[in-house]
């Protein structure tokens, strides 16, 4: 869905909910065993590996250019009800995918949830699992879970909710870089959402750019071994410097700015992504969070891409983003009710 849809607040709790409302309890024995489907994933992993994409750019660079998408309803996180099972089997990817397209294509019923930042018709989620089958996108560590936080994270996520940044309504500096129209960030840029699951990947000697379709961002990561920026100097992005093993693009970002939020990570976090060609419409995405002030150990995600069905069109992010003013608009009128009722009643503020 790449129209310029207002970047409203609670975008998060609905990515959350469309993600994992189709997830159901392990299938019960007389369906195809969790074993076979891993067999089978594994197989089809090994094929796309024994015969790699070689396609080269004119200077020689493996060529990783086009226009991707990255949706799928597989979630970040195993539900707990999925237990160990690493593997969805076919009932279970049928049921799936006939959820997701039944939660696109029809009109809400009882079932919806009400006050919703945006009807689930209105997004694009997708409706595949992703091609792998895993009941998650976290590959590491083996429970498909997010590492828990450290004792200094638990603190910083106290004061964002005390009504710090991400939380307050005094002014737009309360509320995220998202809902600001800023920037969707890393690695959130890179992994599904409601819409505007794409990326353009350009090339050129000695570069990789990036553009993200969501709250329209361009990252130019440079190949040719330049010194990383000083430690002193922080961006929204972050410092990327690329380099190539073997067909697989590997990029490494730090200086974060602390004004950034990935799950509670900010200036001391790291990413490695890899990005590998598997065939002419397909690219392997696996990103590795690493941040010892926030998580215990670090966590990797895999995603597979495929060619976009259109071109990159631009997200206009700040067009029309009432979303932000109407955060700020009711709070202060929430402010001037209670002055009101305190006036009122005789209480003096």
């Amino acid at each position: 869905m790449k129209s310029r849809v207002a970047i409203l607040g609670g975008l998060a709790a609905v990515v959350a909910a469309a993600s994992l409302h189709a997830q159901s309890a392990p299938a019960p024995p007389s369906q195809p065993s969790a074993a076979s489907a891993s067999a089978s994933a594994s197989a089809d992993k090994s094929a796309r590996q024994a015969k790699p994409y070689t396609a080269k750019t004119p200077w020689g660079d493996p060529d990783l250019q086009g226009v991707w998408d990255y949706k799928t309803i597989t979630p970040v996180e195993r539900p707990a009800a999925m237990g160990d099972r690493q593997f969805l089997n076919d009932e279970e990817v049928a049921r799936l995918e006939g959820n997701a397209a039944k939660r696109l294509d029809s009109p809400p019923d009882e079932n919806t949830p009400a006050n919703l930042v945006h009807a689930p018709y209105m997004t694009d989620p997708g409706r595949k699992v992703d091609e792998d089958r895993r009941t998650s996108l976290i590959i590491d560590p083996p429970d498909g879970r997010v590492p828990p936080l450290t004792a200094e994270a638990q603190r910083r996520l106290a004061l964002r909710r005390g009504g710090g940044r991400d939380g307050g309504a005094d002014g737009p500096e309360s509320r995220s870089s998202l809902e600001r129209c800023i920037t969707m960030g890393l690695p959130s840029g890179n992994l599904p959402t409601l819409y505007n699951n794409n990326i353009r990947i350009s090339q050129g000697p000695g570069y990789v750019a990036i553009t993200h379709e969501m709250v329209h961002d361009t990252r130019l990561i440079p190949l040719d071994n330049r010194p990383a920026l000083s430690p002193k100097i922080h961006q929204w992005f972050g410092d990327s410097r690329g380099h190539w093993e073997g067909n697989t693009l590997v990029v490494e970002t730090v200086n974060f700015s602390d004004k950034t939020n990935y799950r509670g990570s900010g200036a001391t976090l790291k990413l490695v992504e890899r990005f590998t060609r598997t065939g002419k419409n397909g690219v392997e995405y696996r990103v590795t969070m690493d941040d010892p002030a926030t998580w215990t150990k670090p966590w990797t995600i895999e995603l597979h891409m495929r060619t976009s069905e259109g071109e990159l069109y631009e997200y206009a992010c700040h067009e029309g983003n009432y979303g932000l003013h109407n955060i700020l608009e009711a709070a202060r009128d929430e402010e001037k009710a209670a002055a009101a009722k305190a006036k009122k009643s005789g209480v003096s503020e």
